[in-house]
């Protein structure tokens, strides 16, 4: 077992369509249908209508249908119709990179199930809509619960970090699972030395920005939820290394021990940690195959994919890191990479 000890702006859309359906479906929105929305959330400028051929809401959810800009004939969903939320059903606070990579694995497993995304602003609502997630806005007060939630927002893009994940977390009925992504920099190491899920974190005090990570936490175990503490994520064009080959040069020590995770195991280990419904447990996401800041620089490199050419790390004296293993997690979830190393992602031998 495990060590027990944790990204938004309320649930707010409007769906715009040509045509009154003839025919309510339980499905998801479609990828390629962005007028089919739902949503959990109570919004007071919604009106609710039923088609006299519909079969009771007490067995059925009703669709939500809002007014569109040329005036068609919409109608809206009553939040607080019984059998909205299914089984399956999932709300990701924070559907960025790594939460759209989790809906995209949670649909795979759950046909038919309704996937939520909540944001701090609305921005990117229509590309959420056009890949099947209902989109919200932080704020609106939800009159549903889901049996899982995801919690993916990173702390700075909120001045109450916990209190977001406290929002989230009352936002979960109980059942199901509910898990908070979180880091590996809690954990106290940076001698270049081994570190698992067990290793001892960073006394609370040392560190404002790590507190803010194990008080967050913390709150989550109290909940009944889940921690995943990530490893650096990566994918091709964004992580850490497109952040040194941009700058070109770079202040920090080149044998500083770095863990990376690629985003699209991350998402993969995260739906298996979800589907376990295990309560109160951390588990880490790592390849547990660690590398200097050089060493990744050099597969990069080596890699033939980049243009630029990086100058080279000139730090001396920064602290070093520490070499993530995540075995037990592996074990315990019955998870394994698709992406073994950062070398074997851009085909370079080590």
């Amino acid at each position: 077992m495990l060590v027990s000890i944790a990204m938004g702006t309320a649930i707010a859309f409007i769906t715009t369509i040509a045509s009154t359906p003839t025919k309510r479906s339980r499905s998801p929105v479609s990828h390629g249908d962005p007028n089919w929305l739902l949503s959990p959330f109570r919004n007071p400028n919604f009106t609710t209508k039923r088609s006299p051929k519909s079969p009771s809401p007490s067995t059925t959810p009703m669709r939500a249908y809002a007014s569109s800009a040329i005036g068609a004939a919409n109608e809206a969903l009553d939040a607080s119709s019984p059998g909205l939320i299914g089984a399956n059903d999932l709300l990701i606070v924070g559907p960025g990179v790594l939460g759209r990579l989790v809906a995209e694995k949670w649909r795979e497993d759950h046909l038919g199930c309704q996937i939520f995304g909540q944001t701090m602003t609305s921005d990117h609502h229509d590309e959420l809509i056009n890949i099947g997630i209902n989109p919200s806005l932080k704020g609106t007060k939800a009159t549903n619960k889901f049996p899982y939630v995801v919690f993916c927002a990173p702390p700075s893009r909120t001045p109450d970090y916990l209190g977001d994940v406290r929002e989230a977390a009352s936002s979960w009925s109980g059942e199901g699972s509910f898990l908070f992504t979180s880091s590996s920099a809690p954990y106290d190491c940076n001698d270049n030395g081994p570190c698992d899920e067990d290793s001892p974190v960073v006394p609370i005090g040392r560190s404002p920005r790590i507190d803010v990570l194990l008080r967050t936490e913390n709150a989550v175990l109290e909940s009944g939820g889940c921690v995943l503490r990530l490893a650096g994520l990566y994918k091709a064009d964004r992580g850490a290394h497109m952040y040194w080959l941009k700058k070109g040069i770079v202040d920090s020590r080149p044998d500083h021990i770095i863990n990376l995770i690629h985003y699209e195991d991350a998402a993969t280990l995260l739906v298996a940690i979800l589907k376990k419904k295990l309560r109160g447990q951390i588990f880490l996401g790592c390849d547990n195959h660690p590398l200097s800041r050089q060493e990744v620089m050099d597969i990069v490199s080596r890699s033939g994919k980049f243009s630029k050419k990086f100058e080279g790390f000139t730090g001396t004296d920064d602290p070093l890191g520490k070499k993530l293993n995540n075995t037990k997690t592996r074990e315990e979830i019955g998870w394994e990479p698709k992406y073994s190393s950062f070398a074997q992602f851009f085909e370079v031998s080590e």
